[in-house]
């Protein structure tokens, strides 16, 4: 029994998307491979830490922001998750000034230098009550 032309469209059809599917799925590979060996985050530096209150305990919803020491606008904010941990990644090579808020805690900044050679910068932030309130 000979096919009829149309399932021989069909499957020559089939065959030419797989080819087509294949060959974009090993060019995206190679794409993550070729940013995997040059590096695709070389240039940044993790700022991480905990948000802690008075009392040692973690502090979610803790807002830290980053800015660029020699300027006034903040580029990058996050908000500490339920355990009071963050992490930001910023440019490698540059100082920063990375500051800490929650409602009802006096704010506090804290410098940290980014330069070559470390890749991250653990923080601590221990929040107090103003006036020694608690």
């Amino acid at each position: 029994m000979r096919p009829f032309p149309q399932q021989l469209f069909l499957a020559s059809l089939l065959a030419c998307l797989n080819l087509f599917f294949a060959a974009g799925l090993a060019g995206q590979e190679s794409s993550s491979k070729d940013r995997e060996a040059k590096g695709a985050h070389a240039d940044d530096f993790l700022v991480r830490g905990t948000v802690f209150t008075e009392e040692g305990l973690a502090l979610p919803g803790a807002e830290l922001r980053i800015r660029r020491a020699e300027e006034k606008k903040f580029r990058w904010d996050t908000v500490s998750n339920s355990r009071g941990d963050f992490a930001v990644r910023v440019k490698l090579g540059s100082d920063y000034e990375v500051v800490a808020r929650a409602k009802g805690y006096e704010q506090q900044s804290v410098s940290v230098n980014a330069k070559p050679g470390e890749r991250y910068k653990d923080l601590v932030f221990r929040m107090r009550r103003p006036g020694g309130k608690k």
